[in-house]
């Protein structure tokens, strides 16, 4: 949508004093502003023009504009400055994530309260598998006439084994066609794709009849699926109440309701690790979040698992800031994971071992 350098000015200035102050916005309060030498006419014919673009729109007659989410999107996208974070934010955020690894998930609840006080928003953190990984390569070792250790090499590098026991016995070359015909047929498949038409046929080809081929395809599959998610955390909900956008106590309560269910909580949006998403009211798939702005951040913590931190507030939030505050604290939390231990962050802009028996 072209604007013209007028009108982004004009909007700009609308959609910070709205956040600022929860109240319409007039065309005085623009012409008073040091930034624009304009008169309350041509400001309200400005206005005028983006409400019909669907930029503004008027609560009352009488009444002034606040963005639309339309408007809402354009400003996050083209007009929003980044907020850098005071040394007094980012100490905070640094101290509050100075705990050992072995304590995660008090990391991950305490980050979300940090944040749930630092913007006085409802926050969610969880952690959840990155995505489903595939096996590389098939290795099986015969111990003895009734044990194989199976070795598999994922593709992201993870190795996983695990002591398969067959107490009818295994022969060696049962075991070395079995390597063949899986390093053949098996790699790189998603798990959905080893199937029951597919051990059958490696059967057939095998000779297989004491079960070998379906126990290691399990594992296969089994190694692959991603690990459950880890509980989610969500801090502050109450805060929601008071917000001018929540005094409709059934409407606040219906947001607190939605966002206190863990199920809910796990299949919020996630990114890639290292972004920082805004997804601005209709943009959210959940009709309960249809009024609300979302602002997440997601962070790689190894071992295939990814970071994910959210803010849920009204569409009229702060997004340069409450975005800051979440970037300082994903990288603290990453660093936390793949390094054992947080390092202060900078001034910023806005596999298995088990045992089977079959038989």
């Amino acid at each position: 949508m072209e604007l013209s350098e007028r009108k982004r000015k004009i909007l700009k200035l609308i959609v910070e004093s709205y956040v600022a102050t929860a109240e319409p916005v007039g065309s005085k309060a623009i012409a008073a502003s040091e930034e624009l030498n304009l008169s309350s006419a041509t400001i309200r014919n400005e206005m005028a023009d983006m409400t019909a673009m669907g930029l503004l729109e008027q609560p009352h007659t009488s009444a002034g504009r606040i963005p639309s989410p339309q408007g809402y999107r354009v400003y996050v996208n083209e007009l929003m400055n980044e907020h850098r974070l005071s040394l007094e934010e980012t100490q905070r955020i640094n101290d509050t994530l100075k705990q050992k690894m072995a304590q995660f998930d008090e990391l991950l609840a305490d980050a979300g309260k940090l944040v749930s006080e630092m913007t006085s928003y409802p926050v969610y953190t969880a952690a959840a598998p990155r995505q489903v990984r595939t096996v590389r390569r098939y290795d099986l070792i015969r111990v003895d006439a009734n044990t194989v250790i199976a070795v598999l090499m994922l593709e992201d590098e993870t190795a996983v084994n695990r002591v398969m026991r067959f107490p009818e016995g295994i022969d060696e070359a049962l075991v070395r066609k079995m390597a063949t015909v899986f390093n053949a047929s098996f790699t790189m498949l998603p798990p959905e794709e080893i199937n029951g038409a597919l051990v059958q046929a490696a059967e057939r080809s095998l000779g297989d009849e004491s079960g070998a081929v379906a126990a290691l395809a399990a594992f296969a599959v089994q190694a692959m699926t991603p690990e459950q998610r880890q509980r989610p955390y969500l801090a502050g909900a109450s805060s929601i109440l008071s917000l001018p956008e929540y005094r409709d106590v059934d409407k606040a309560q219906k947001l607190m309701d939605y966002l206190s269910d863990e199920s809910v909580i796990r299949d919020l949006p996630q990114d890639e690790a290292g972004g920082v998403r805004i997804l601005i009211g209709p943009e959210n798939v959940a009709e309960e979040l249809k009024d609300s702005g979302v602002v997440l951040a997601s962070y790689d913590m190894g071992n295939n698992m990814q970071g994910v931190i959210g803010v849920v507030g009204p569409v009229r939030m702060d997004y340069a800031r409450v975005a800051a505050y979440l970037r300082g604290v994903a990288l603290g939390m990453q660093r936390a994971a793949l390094m054992g231990a947080p390092q202060p962050p900078p001034q910023i802009a806005a596999g298995s071992n088990d045992e089977e028996e079959k038989g």
